[in-house]
């Protein structure tokens, strides 16, 4: 067999020269991969301290919602995470997910009732604490820490 039979086809294309390769030893790879990783742990945490309320979303100013009035809203791009804003006194705030723990059905404010309702399957919660006080839903709605700052409303996003 000649010469160019045994050379593969894709060979001339890629011309590698053992003499120029230079190999990397097990612990300097490690050690650049540990210095490349502290250094992106490094930027994420500088980017994150100097915004200081990262996980606040505005939901309003003060002066838009009554004592017994409630402010539906979402906290992604998506609106896949919606959540239900009631002000129960002047000073008292209280923000659940309004995707009912039963099926995943929008709850809303009755203010007859002063309860939250889910029409699919009359689930009823407290709005003080989110329990439940009939129907089939075993778990209470899943509340956001509410912030009230300089005459807005702000929640506070887990991370």
């Amino acid at each position: 067999m000649s010469e160019k039979n045994k050379m593969s086809v894709w060979k001339p294309d890629f011309p590698v020269v053992s003499d120029e390769m230079t190999l990397i030893s097990r612990r300097k790879f490690t050690k650049s991969l540990c210095m490349i990783s502290g250094g992106l742990v490094l930027g994420m945490t500088s980017v994150y301290s100097q915004t200081g309320q990262e996980n606040e979303h505005l939901v309003c100013p003060v002066s838009e919602l009554a004592v017994g009035e409630t402010r539906s809203f979402t906290t992604d791009k998506k609106g896949k995470k919606p959540y239900i804003l009631i002000r129960l006194a002047e000073d008292q705030w209280k923000c659940y997910s309004q995707k009912c723990t039963h099926m995943g059905c929008k709850v809303n404010y009755v203010p007859d009732t002063k309860q939250f309702l889910c029409p699919c399957h009359k689930g009823v919660f407290n709005p003080e604490n989110g329990e439940v006080v009939k129907g089939p839903p075993k778990k209470a709605l899943p509340q956001l820490p509410v912030v009230v700052r300089e005459d807005n409303v702000y929640v506070t996003l887990s991370a």
